[in-house]
């Protein structure tokens, strides 16, 4: 049960929705830009009202699995590890898609997405933290790994359930590595901007 339950949530982060969105505009959206199929590289392709709708898809397909799951399981720690388990498979998913041929975005919205499920109030307060990051250097990539850092932090402080701490541990690390290019520019101030 707990291995189909897994396997759902995968199938659901595998979900392109920045591909699908760019193709009905007629757009590859890996081919252009970053080639990122995530909400960044949408926003530039295709303007930012249909790169916030696939930011939101991204964290949907994430959140909803798990808040499916939540409602349907019954309340213990067990199930706490089940739900942390769905999570990660829906970033996993979002990461390497099967229609994809397993070439994925980076996780962040999806990570978004789970945690908005599992840990509400944290994800309020990184959202901030991205918020005036990005208000402030108009650098997504910058402004969501110090927000990945600062939920990291948060559900620590909080003393969050220790399966919500667990994924957190994991799913940061892999984010980072997804940033990896992004961080090289980082450090040579190379990093693109957005527009204003």
């Amino acid at each position: 049960m707990t291995a189909l339950l897994v396997a759902i949530g995968y199938l659901c982060g595998s979900i392109p929705f920045g591909v699908l969105v760019a193709k009905l505009r007629g757009i590859d959206l890996r081919a252009v830009g970053s080639g990122n199929i995530g909400a960044t590289n949408a926003a530039r392709a295709l303007g930012r009202p249909l790169g916030v709708l696939v930011l939101v898809c991204d964290a949907a397909k994430a959140l909803v699995p798990i808040a499916v799951m939540r409602a349907h399981l019954p309340t213990s720690h067990h199930s706490s590890w089940i739900l942390a388990g769905v999570g990660f498979a829906a970033v996993l998913g979002h990461l390497f898609p099967i229609w994809l041929k397993l070439h994925g975005g980076k996780g962040v919205a999806s990570s978004l997405g789970v945690f908005l499920a599992l840990e509400p109030k944290s994800v309020v307060i990184a959202a901030v933290v991205w918020i005036v990051l990005y208000a402030l250097f108009r650098i997504s990539s910058l402004a969501s790994l110090f927000s990945s850092a600062a939920l990291l932090l948060l559900l620590g402080l909080v003393h969050a359930p220790v399966p919500d701490i667990v994924l957190a541990c994991m799913l940061f690390p892999i984010i980072v590595l997804r940033h990896r290019q992004n961080l090289v520019r980082l450090v040579h101030g190379d990093e693109r901007k957005n527009s204003r």
